[in-house]
């Protein structure tokens, strides 16, 4: 029987913490699935949920984008001499490269990221969490470091596409079939649901990283911290609660239950 941690991450989908949040948690879950506890009870896997945020949420969703980052953030912060102090501050360049991010788009497009929230969401109920992390992965690199808007969606349509041909065995969507989701309205409603629901738990900033239901960690922390948490929890054996957020997005039981993550080594007695 396998020991699931159930981690929902919320998606701050502008924001470069964002990116460096989710390199070091895959860093963290390489690390226990490629050297797992002798002793522990169970192996361990993970099912990772994304919900999503609006780093920008009055942006015209009609528009393929709306303006640059570089323009948005100068804008922000009262212009650019706000925003190199800004940049001082937080040492996102520094911050990225130890993540493994060697280059940040600072002219990226910036835009209304409802129809991608819905396309990761639609993925991940119909193919598989393990699929959908593999997209977002992919988008991650799309936009911060190619520069690409997420609401072009004849583009996001083709490169998801093409991506999730290397994924499947089966036969993978068309261009033509997710553009045809991305201009639609499916699932929107959990969308907005998942919006008011990190109201209601007080998260007001992204990244954040729930994890078994009830413990919040900071987009900002290392790797380290999660291997922590998550060593704690292969020692135990079981986990104290599942993802807070699975219903509210319309997750189906099974399809957490089959994970993002699996073990990669299996005891035979396991």
């Amino acid at each position: 029987m396998l020991g699931k941690v159930a981690s929902t991450l919320g998606v701050r989908s502008m924001h470069a913490r964002r990116y460096i949040g989710k390199k070091h948690l895959n860093r963290a879950i390489d690390e226990v699935l490629d050297n797992p506890l002798p002793n522990a009870p169970r192996p361990l896997a993970f099912s990772v949920i994304r919900v999503p945020f609006f780093l920008e949420p009055g942006y015209d969703e009609d528009k393929p984008f709306v303006e640059s980052n570089r323009e948005r953030l100068v804008t922000k912060w009262g212009g650019k001499q706000g925003w190199e102090e800004q940049k001082r501050r937080h040492d996102l360049k520094g911050r990225g490269l130890e993540a493994g991010i060697e280059h940040f788009n600072l002219d990226r497009l910036a835009a209304n990221t409802m129809a991608s929230h819905r396309l990761i969401q639609h993925i991940g109920k119909k193919y598989g969490l393990a699929v959908s992390e593999a997209v977002y992965d992919r988008l991650n690199e799309y936009y911060f470091v190619e520069g690409h808007s997420l609401n072009d969606k004849p583009r996001l349509a083709q490169v998801v596409s093409t991506t999730m041909s290397g994924l499947l065995k089966e036969e993978h969507p068309s261009p033509e079939e997710l553009l045809d989701f991305l201009n639609g309205n499916q699932g929107r409603k959990e969308i907005m649901d998942a919006l008011d629901g990190l109201r209601q738990i007080g998260v007001h900033g992204i990244p954040k990283f729930i994890i078994e239901g009830s413990y919040v960690v900071d987009g900002a922390a290392r790797s380290d911290v999660f291997v922590d948490i998550f060593r704690e929890i292969e020692a135990r054996g079981e986990i104290k609660s599942g993802p807070v957020f699975g219903e509210i997005l319309g997750v189906s039981e099974d399809t957490i239950a089959n994970g993002s993550h699996l073990p990669r080594h299996i005891p035979e007695s396991a």
